[in-house]
């Protein structure tokens, strides 16, 4: 194989993926979720944790009081996140049925020091986002005040309370799964799965655009021909997950041993560009081929993340700098599968391009 003759045929398909609206959309998307990823990570927490918000509001709510005056009622008038207001309960219910309200609680006459429990009742909005938020905000009070009525009826308690010291943590927990468990592996890798299904159309088109005829006519051979677009498609992978990095890093987001990452994914992705690869030759139609390979895909990608040190639990642990040796182990096994398929490649290029010589 020619090094011209490769790199003639990597330009021209670098110049045809800018009429490729799919392949530019699919781009243009991930550098939308690179860019604003503190911005989307805090509207995907919220899906599966709207109180996750609590932390990120810093408005006054405005709730109702009604019922008995208790320390309750002094807890809230302390508090920075609301602002409260006295008033009947018929008339704060219809105030938050209005939307005047964020919450209405209402405290029975019954005394701190009474026999019988005290049942403080909430009222709030149903299916809202400021409903959780304005809930986890009265959690902390409800617990200072129940801890209140515990000193209060104290004498009456048959059993030792335990007092269990739990260290604090540093917050950032759903922050710290999104961003590495999710948005990184997923960021870093998409260019692979796209650049495999870009190899697949590259190859197939010009069986289906009746070109492949005119093309291996050149001095261009059937193998420079398909090395020459499994490499156009491979540079893209580094590069694409190189700017996604950056711009994470440009977010605030600390990713450790970026170099490695790049390596891992930018040799873990030729395999995938090889195997579109093989499939696309095997196959030679784009729907058939883009419909076996992903179909594979996903049963490979099951399979890779049922093995405890996948590549994604491995990006993972690189991010944040806790990957030991077996890094170089996963690195070794994946190139060591690079060889093997650049072998089968070559050796299945060479077998089809002979039939089209003698055809």
């Amino acid at each position: 194989m020619k090094q011209k003759h490769l790199s003639i045929i990597a330009k021209k398909e670098f110049r045809g993926l800018l009429n490729e609206r799919t392949i530019l959309l699919a781009v243009l998307l991930q550098l939308f979720i690179a860019m604003f990823s503190s911005f989307l990570m805090v509207g995907l927490t919220s899906m599966y944790d709207p109180s996750s918000l609590s932390k990120y509001s810093s408005s006054r709510y405005s709730i109702a009081y009604a019922g008995n005056d208790s320390q309750l009622l002094t807890n809230l008038q302390t508090s920075k996140d609301f602002r409260v207001y006295q008033m009947d309960l018929s008339t704060a219910v219809a105030a938050l049925k209005e939307r005047k309200l964020a919450a209405v609680i209402y405290v029975p006459d019954t005394q701190p020091d009474a026999q019988a429990p005290v049942k403080i009742t909430l009222y709030t909005l149903q299916n809202d986002l400021q409903t959780a938020i304005v809930e986890v905000k009265l959690r902390d009070i409800f617990l200072k005040y129940e801890q209140d009525l515990r000193q209060i009826r104290a004498d009456r308690l048959k059993q030792e309370i335990v007092q269990i010291q739990i260290p604090k943590t540093g917050g950032g927990g759903d922050f710290y799964e999104f961003v590495y468990g999710l948005l990184i592996p997923l960021l870093v890798f998409m260019p692979a799965i796209i650049a495999s299904a870009l190899v697949i159309d590259l190859i197939t088109e010009e069986y289906q655009h009746e070109t492949l005829e005119t093309l291996i006519s050149t001095p261009v051979t059937f193998v420079e021909m398909v090395w020459g677009k499994v490499i156009a498609c491979e540079v893209l992978v580094p590069i694409q997950a190189g700017a996604w990095l950056v711009l994470l890093m440009i977010n605030g987001i600390v990713i450790l041993n970026s170099g490695l990452i790049l390596l891992q994914v930018t040799v873990t992705s030729l395999i995938l560009i090889l195997l579109g690869a093989l499939t696309a030759l095997h196959y030679r139609e784009r729907t058939a081929a883009q419909f076996i390979f992903s179909t594979a895909l996903v049963v490979v990608i099951l399979f890779a993340l049922a093995l405890p040190s996948n590549p994604l639990n491995l990006l993972t642990r690189l991010a944040i700098g806790t990957a030991g040796g077996e890094q170089w182990l996963v690195l070794g096994i994946t190139m060591a599968i690079v060889v093997v398929l650049c072998f089968i490649t070559q050796w299945y290029a060479e077998k089809i391009g002979k039939t089209h010589q003698t055809g």
